[in-house]
């Protein structure tokens, strides 16, 4: 997309499907007047709505609505920008967006692709990368806590922390390297510089930064819950209870789910991807048996497994044989995202049945330890409430940090090191610099960019 970013580009910036609104929005390096001139029969004053027909290549009313022009560099992407908002039919919006399209062969607009506008806005200076990357957070937000932290990621609350950091390093490495350069001064660069605090200081910033970023990933992936276990133990009550909704068919007869039912609640504001999976045992139902596949397959994608387990038939030899079955299976799955969960704690046969340590003893049917799952769910992927206001963050951006972190604590025993090994800690802090300008987009690969911006809606 690189070497297209200076083609002018349209597109229709509203979902698809019907509405009362719908926008097409232009954005060109290039000045729109003639564009303007074309389709509004007139002139725009910058940045204020002006109602007019938009006209077709006869002259014809496609539609009425509001014109606004955006001149460069005042405008979301930087460029100069027209947005046309008419009636939201799909129909009338494509006639608008073919209009645009032709209307100024001399300017050659193209269909914009996913990401465009936003990649030009981050090209341009309007944006860095991790605001950018706010912009399609915030459309996909799942929960309202999670739209709130996309819109303090927007609003440069990742950014200017991450500015923070990067003028502490840079401070640092140009200690560094005055003091490679300049030897004969003799100066004791570790002393009165303080470097070796510095430093230490710079580590307990980042290792904060850090978990508010898992925090902001968190809430922004959700946690993927799957319940797992043989048939009949509860999974599919448990999805209804949790869920707050009869979304699952529940009844005695064995093998009553035969594939992945997901639903996507909320805990505490963190989206929780809650998927039903078909009993785990051998049958000879080939419908079935896909279920079970699919089942094992949901397993080891997950963030957290359920295991459940029916208190009702804790110690009977059938059960256990196939409960051990499923526990050797799951051996191959990591034990810290495996959660017991031991069901029908309400029937009273089950008084005296003692459940694992540290699993959860509950009532699917009641209600009962409810509470307690899922309060567990949240301490499982290592969620706590941050004090300060949250923002969000991707994966990439946890990953930046810890590398970031990595070189810092290296450049930190360079500096201990006796005599004190400079030019390695001097390279260090170079990379460190490096890692942590990947998040805002100061170092960031062609093909990097290019992943991010083909995830957004086109028109965005």
């Amino acid at each position: 997309m690189l070497s297209r970013h200076q083609d002018p580009i349209a597109a229709i910036a509203t979902a698809p499907g019907r509405g009362a609104v719908g926008i097409v929005r232009v954005s060109s390096p290039q000045d729109l007047s003639s564009l303007v001139g074309a389709i509004c029969g007139r002139t725009l004053k910058p940045r204020e709505a002006t109602y007019l027909p938009f006209r077709s290549a006869q002259g014809e009313a496609i539609d009425h609505g509001l014109a606004l022009l955006f001149p460069a560099p005042n405008s979301y992407t930087g460029e100069h920008v027209l947005e046309l908002q008419a009636h939201g039919g799909p129909v009338v919006l494509q006639l608008l967006l073919a209009r645009c399209l032709e209307a100024d062969p001399a300017l050659r607009i193209r269909l914009a692709e996913p990401g465009e506008f936003t990649r030009r806005a981050f090209l341009n200076g309007k944006l860095d990368l991790a605001q950018a990357e706010a912009v399609a957070d915030l459309i996909d937000a799942s929960t309202e806590a999670a739209a709130r932290s996309a819109g303090r990621a927007l609003a440069g609350a990742l950014s200017g922390e991450v500015g923070q950091l990067r003028d502490a390093l840079i401070q640092l490495r140009m200690l560094v390297e005055a003091t490679l350069d300049f030897p004969e001064e003799e100066i004791d660069f570790l002393q009165q510089a303080d470097a070796l605090g510095k430093l230490r200081r710079l580590l307990g910033r980042l290792d904060a930064l850090q978990d508010r970023s898992r925090q902001g990933a968190i809430l922004r992936e959700g946690i993927k819950v799957v319940l797992a276990g043989q048939p009949n133990v509860g999974k599919s009550s448990l999805l209804n209870a949790l869920a707050g909704a009869e979304l699952a068919i529940v009844t005695p007869i064995p093998g009553t789910t035969r594939d992945k039912l997901s639903q996507t609640i909320q805990i505490e504001g963190v989206p929780l991807h809650i998927s039903d999976t078909a009993g785990l045992r051998d049958t000879e139902d080939e419908v079935e048996r896909i279920g079970v596949a699919r089942s094992w397959d949901a397993i080891h994608d997950a963030d957290v497994v359920l295991f459940l387990h029916d208190l009702t038939r804790v110690g009977q030899q059938d059960y256990e044989r196939e409960d051990a079955e499923i526990r050797g299976r799951l051996a191959a799955v990591d034990p810290a995202r495996i959660l017991q969960i031991y069901n029908k704690a309400d029937a009273p046969q089950v008084d005296g049945v003692a459940a694992v340590d540290n699993a959860l003893k509950l009532s699917a049917k009641t209600g009962a330890g409810l509470d307690a799952l899922r309060q567990r769910l949240l301490q499982q992927v290592g969620w706590h409430a941050v004090p300060e206001g949250l923002f969000i963050a991707r994966e990439r951006h946890v990953q930046a940090l810890r590398r970031t972190r990595e070189h810092v604590d290296l450049a930190l025993q360079q500096a201990a090191a006796v005599p004190a090994a400079l030019d390695l800690m001097a390279e260090e802090l170079r990379m460190a610099h490096d890692a942590l300008g990947e998040i805002t987009g100061a170092f960031t690969a062609d093909d990097l960019l290019g992943e991010i911006f083909s995830r957004f809606c086109i028109g965005k």
